[in-house]
């Protein structure tokens, strides 16, 4: 009981998740000013924003649905938070696992976005209900070559469990690298998922204030964005277990150093594209998403098939 207390509360549980969302945002902020050739906050500034928002007054427009507008952000949090028990960390096995955990991160890490959609459109705010409606319109756009690039390295895996999944890449080393194309759909797919530019539409400041979390403020808001941060670690961390499954079978220290280099690496790759890029519309992202991104995700689950049809027999 105590064991599971620990994972649970301190490591690799909410304790853990809380200050590591407090330093990637510290980098990801500080690597994206200085992309753009400005200082940066310093890096106590996402710890003071977080204590600055628990301090301040809760307003909730007259209109809105108490219940769920104050509910959804607990949801949302608790969702992310789950779906991190369920990725190896610093073996090829992880706290909690079974046949279909995959399956089941992937509909945790759809839950936040609900539930942001829930929040945003019962506070019956104009802004927040266009925010929620283009948050909902986003998620058929990315989730399809989501799941499609994460099924093709299951497909080759043999298996819906990523603690399995894991262990069939430690023994067979570089096949991971058959799943190289799927990686980039999925880190372009994760990018609207995460709502980071280009694909930051649902909140996108100078056409709609701040979309669904217009009305948000004081610790609901402060509850939102560690839900972002932590959907930020979860999501990366998803796709270095299933595309980048090395290092893990070298002990827990190495493994779980590996996993730190993975996460950092992924973090940096979307940190550099939401400096370089620019917002999309809403229906240039739809066409991109189902015209071109699906359907390289497609190409890989074909390859994947001819791939283990010629070396598995």
């Amino acid at each position: 009981m105590a064991e599971i207390l620990f994972y649970i509360f301190i490591f690799p549980g909410i304790l853990f998740l809380l200050v590591t969302s407090f330093v990637i945002e510290f980098i990801d902020r500080k690597l994206h000013a200085r992309l753009q050739n400005r200082v940066g906050p310093p890096w106590f500034q996402p710890l003071a924003d977080f204590i600055k928002l628990l301090g301040k007054e809760v307003v909730i427009t007259d209109d809105a649905d108490r219940t769920i507008f104050r509910t959804m952000p607990v949801v949302a949090l608790t969702a992310a938070v789950t779906a991190f028990f369920y990725i190896p960390l610093w073996g090829t096995q992880a706290i909690y696992s079974f046949n279909g955990d995959l399956i089941v991160v992937l509909y945790l890490l759809t839950l936040p976005t609900l539930a942001f959609f829930l929040g945003g459109w019962y506070s019956r705010s104009v802004y927040a209900m266009i925010g929620a409606s283009r948050a909902l319109t986003q998620l058929f756009a990315y989730e399809v070559p989501l799941l499609l690039s994460v099924l093709a390295s299951a497909l080759l895996a043999g298996t819906w469990s990523l603690s399995e999944l894991a262990q069939f890449y430690a023994g067979h080393t570089g096949w991971w690298l058959f799943n190289l194309v799927g990686f980039f759909v999925a880190l372009i797919a994760l990018l609207g998922k995460l709502e980071k530019v280009p694909f930051d539409i649902p909140e996108a400041e100078t056409e709609i204030v701040a979309g669904y979390l217009t009305e948000y403020s004081g610790s609901l808001y402060a509850f939102i964005r560690l839900t972002l941060n932590i959907e930020l670690i979860v999501g990366s961390a998803l796709l270095a277990a299933v595309f980048f499954p090395w290092g893990l079978s070298y002990g827990p220290v190495a493994g779980f150093a590996f996993f730190i280099l993975k996460l950092a690496l992924i973090m940096g790759l979307i940190t550099l594209l939401r400096s370089v890029l620019a917002r999309f519309r809403i229906d240039q992202m739809i066409e991109f998403c189902w015209k071109y991104v699906s359907t390289v995700a497609f190409a890989q689950v074909i390859a994947t098939l001819v791939i283990k049809g010629v070396l598995v027999r």
